[in-house]
């Protein structure tokens, strides 16, 4: 990795932790569409494990927020998708999967601004939970589903919540990879030289997550995400 595409890894990890950390739902619309453009390598592997410690920091700071049974309904589905999600990876040739993580960025920003409002029962979650575990293990994205679901509920819940979900998923999604080869110990080395930058957003969203306009938020995550997903799929 050279200093420049570290420092601009840099630039946007702290943007989405703070995104992220504020809104609920960002880290990696943002940052596996730009690591696809800079190294296709890099995904879904460095966007996994740089979400761990923000995930962990943003599910502690808001524990007494987390909705335990939306968690655990969404968590045995995702981690039963998970299998699924690293098949689909081997299935993709490496030259596509920029193309890949593009379309799945697009889809997942047009599906998360079109849905309409509606009451979260046991079959959102699971449905939630899979599409989850097949997505963010192939892609690392996975994200929308769960913003979906927990959209209308109170900003605290839906962060601490989607944050513990992700945190499971991506341990799991993680220690898949590893044990069928598709992770090297490097890619989470490229993640460790970015925990200052991730501290910094995530420091900076603990200032403003309360008095944030997370819908704001959200629009804005969610154009930059179609937009760097179009540049993935386009090749520009």
């Amino acid at each position: 990795m050279t200093l420049q595409m570290l420092a601009v890894l840099a630039v946007t990890v702290a943007v989405a932790a703070f995104v992220q950390g504020s809104s609920g739902l960002g880290f990696a619309l943002i940052v596996a569409p730009v690591a696809g453009i800079l190294d296709p390598r890099l995904v879904p592997v460095f966007v996994l494990a740089s979400m761990i410690p923000l995930n962990l920091y943003v599910a502690w700071r808001e524990r007494s927020s987390l909705d335990l049974r939306g968690a655990g309904w969404i968590s045995g589905a995702r981690l039963a998708a998970t299998p699924a999600g690293l098949a689909l990876l081997w299935l993709i040739p490496e030259r596509s999967l920029g193309v890949f993580v593009g379309l799945a960025t697009v889809l997942a920003a047009v599906v998360s601004l079109a849905a309409p409002a509606f009451t979260p029962g046991r079959a959102a979650y699971v449905g939630a939970g899979a599409v989850t575990g097949l997505t963010e293990t192939a892609t690392g994205v996975g994200g929308p589903p769960l913003a979906l679901v927990y959209q209308h509920r109170p900003p605290a819940e839906l962060r601490s919540t989607v944050a513990a979900c992700f945190l499971i998923g991506e341990v799991a999604s993680l220690a898949l990879l590893f044990a069928a080869g598709k992770a090297q110990a490097a890619e989470l080395g490229q993640a460790a030289l970015l925990l200052p930058a991730i501290a910094a957003g995530a420091w900076l969203s603990r200032l403003v997550h309360q008095r944030l306009d997370a819908g704001r938020m959200r629009l804005f995550v969610l154009v930059f995400a179609l937009a760097s997903g179009l540049v993935l799929i386009l090749g520009v």
